[in-house]
C-alpha cells in the first residue's frame, strides 16, 4: 500500500512538473481592471509565471474549502460534545443508583462494587 502511495505521488509529481514547464509566461495580475485603477489611483499588479498563478489558485480553493467544510461541521461537533457529556452523566447516574440500591437491599459492599464494574481486575483475570 505505501508503494502504491510513493507511485501515486511520483505521477502526480511528473505531471505538475509537467504543468509547469508548458506554462513558464510571465503574465500580470492586476487588483482593479485598468480604468478603474486610473480613477481610483490604485494601480496594484504583479507579475508571477501563469503555472504559479495557476497552482496558487488550487491551494486557495483547497483552503477555502477546507475552512468552509470545518464551520460547517462545527454544529455536528458541538453535538458530539454534548452526547459525549450526557453519555457521562448518565452513566454516573447509573452507578450511583446501583450503589443506592445495593446499600438499600444490605448487600455486601465488595458485591456491589464488583457489580458497578469496580471488579474489571476480576474480569481480566477470567
Amino acid at each position: 500500500m505505501r508503494y502504491l502511495r510513493y507511485l501515486f505521488l511520483a505521477v502526480l509529481a511528473i505531471c505538475l512538473i509537467t504543468v509547469a514547464l508548458a506554462n513558464r509566461q510571465i503574465v500580470t495580475l492586476r487588483l482593479l481592471p485598468e480604468e478603474m485603477a486610473a480613477f481610483s489611483g490604485i494601480s496594484w499588479q504583479l507579475h508571477l509565471p501563469l503555472f504559479l498563478v495557476v497552482f496558487l489558485g488550487i491551494v486557495a480553493g483547497l483552503l477555502i474549502g477546507f475552512v468552509w467544510e470545518w464551520l460547517r461541521e462545527a454544529r455536528l461537533r458541538a453535538e458530539a460534545g454534548r452526547a459525549r457529556r450526557e453519555a457521562a452523566t448518565l452513566e454516573r447516574e447509573v452507578k450511583r443508583l446501583k450503589h443506592s440500591q445495593a446499600e438499600s437491599e444490605g448487600k455486601d459492599e465488595v458485591l456491589a462494587l464488583l457489580e458497578d464494574g469496580g471488579g474489571k481486575a476480576g474480569r481480566a483475570g477470567a
